[in-house]
């Protein structure tokens, strides 16, 4: 046999714009009509997409090991996303176990009321989030705290966590640390302060018009129908009786706010936060190392007794307590997995990149281009589930555009980080949505509509795009 007879391609050939649009909102119809209509979890109708994308893929005459690579190098580049979570779970397990979540809740509960507490959570949540650049480090330490709050003052835990999420997502994505603050610049090749300077005029607008509206919903709506002083009272005896409060249990969080800000990586960071709420369990609480151990692995429960305290007062507080370990954050993990992978299938097909090249090729006026964008970070979000990928994709394809239309590499990178990063908590499978949604225990469409900054974000960039609003061009142009 001839060596120079040269391999078959594996690839097959690719999809047309109107194969790839039509499998796009096949895969969309699956989705929403199992996640919103049936109200399933997202996981196997996922499973559906991926089976369907997997046969339209092969008919393309794509190999299978095309398929399986880029299964396997999505998931991949998600790994260190999937430890994180982990961690998470495991952290939270152990905070619980030791009392460091019930000492935030007493003190939340002593200063806080309802006409304050989704104002201040939203404040409170910016500013961490601001000093450490992580939403998710935000979510896991003082979120899942003021979950606790919220439900002791009689507050929805949708609008509680939206606030939180809000918040989160923030200084997330205005903070200098943050990961995706310094991706979304890299990508357009933007400078890291022009790119967050940029971002001032639509976010800060955003932030703004979350403060009203959240000032609005605390005032009109009826927040605290369940606020009574005497509850508050009783949920925090209740809390006493089952855990030591402490103030030395303020530590473990501390611990991992300030390693954040000296920018010790997340994973030990969290290590930090782990080790130090295991020491105060044992010291303070008096846990045993394999209660400790115990919960780190299936997490806390709470154990009020509803003879002291009633029926209501121990099942809110057992509810709030019963929670994390590592088993906990497997629902989490699995959905993210799947997401991810699924999402990888689609790029090696050539779906996503056959859409959004197509809309490359006819855009030129900055309000188009801006809207497109957005509409291409939150699409990419719906269909791979991974906020990077939302940022990385639109980014390389809409770079040309932005160039060919004189407008500044700042512009690309901030309506990158508008509609990526703040789309995908709003989205239940994508790695964000899944993980706000496990870590605060609230399904990612309960919190969605009180997630505000969350979506007015994309909406302020669209709409400041085509107005001519705070819209900038590269100096030569100019």
């Amino acid at each position: 046999m001839s060596s120079n007879i040269e391999k078959a391609d594996p690839r097959g050939r690719e999809p047309s714009l109107c194969e790839s649009v039509a499998v796009i909102a096949a895969v969309a119809a699956i989705v929403m009509f199992c996640v919103v209509k049936l109200e399933l979890d997202a996981h196997i109708p996922l499973f559906i997409c991926i089976l369907l994308v997997i046969l339209l893929g092969l008919r393309l005459g794509n190999k299978w090991q095309v398929l399986e690579d880029g299964y396997v190098s999505a998931v991949n580049a998600a790994t260190s996303a999937f430890f994180i979570l982990m961690m998470v779970g495991i952290m939270i397990g152990v905070w619980m176990t030791s009392g460091v979540i019930s000492t935030m809740i007493d003190y939340g509960l002593a200063i806080l009321t309802p006409k304050t507490f989704l104002i201040i959570s939203l404040l409170i949540c910016s500013i961490v989030s601001l000093a450490t650049g992580s939403s998710w480090g935000t979510a896991a330490s003082i979120g899942v705290a003021l979950m606790g709050v919220g439900a002791g003052l009689g507050i929805s835990p949708g609008m509680t966590a939206g606030a939180i999420v809000s918040g989160s997502y923030f200084g997330d994505k205005m903070s200098p640390l943050s990961d995706t603050t310094n991706l979304a610049p890299a990508v357009s090749g933007a400078k890291l302060y022009d790119h967050i300077k940029s971002m001032f005029y639509t976010t800060g607008t955003s932030y703004v018009i979350a403060l009203i509206l959240f000032t609005v919903i605390t005032f009109s709506i009826n927040v605290s129908g369940d606020y009574d002083p005497a509850r508050i009272v009783e949920i925090r005896k209740a809390l006493a009786s089952i855990q030591d409060i402490n103030p030395l249990l303020l530590l473990p969080p501390i611990v991992v706010i300030a390693s954040t800000l000296v920018k010790v990586p997340a994973i030990p960071g969290m290590m930090l936060g782990i080790v130090s709420g295991a020491l105060c369990g044992m010291f303070i609480q008096g846990e045993s190392f394999a209660g400790i151990i115990e919960a780190a692995q299936y997490g806390y429960t709470g154990s009020v007794s509803a003879d002291v305290f009633g029926k209501e007062i121990a099942e809110m507080v057992n509810g709030l307590l019963t929670r994390g370990g590592l088993q906990g954050m497997m629902w989490t993990i699995s959905l993210s997995w799947i997401a991810i992978g699924f999402g990888g299938i689609l790029e090696a097909v050539g779906y996503l990149n056959v859409i959004l090249n197509a809309s490359v090729r006819v855009l030129s006026k900055p309000g188009n281009l801006i809207a497109a964008t957005v509409l291409s970070c939150i699409g990419v979000n719906l269909f791979v589930g991974d906020q990077y990928i939302a940022i990385v994709l639109p980014g390389r394809l809409m770079k040309p555009a932005y160039e060919r239309a004189g407008m500044a590499p700042y512009m690309l990178s901030r309506t990158l980080e508008d509609a990526g990063t703040l789309s995908s908590s709003l989205i239940p499978w994508t790695t964000c949505g899944a993980y706000m949604s496990g870590t605060l225990g609230v399904a990612t469409l309960s919190y969605a509509p009180y997630a505000i900054l969350n979506w007015v974000n994309p909406l302020v960039a669209i709409v400041f795009g085509y107005l001519g609003l705070f819209v900038f061009y590269s100096k030569k142009e100019s």
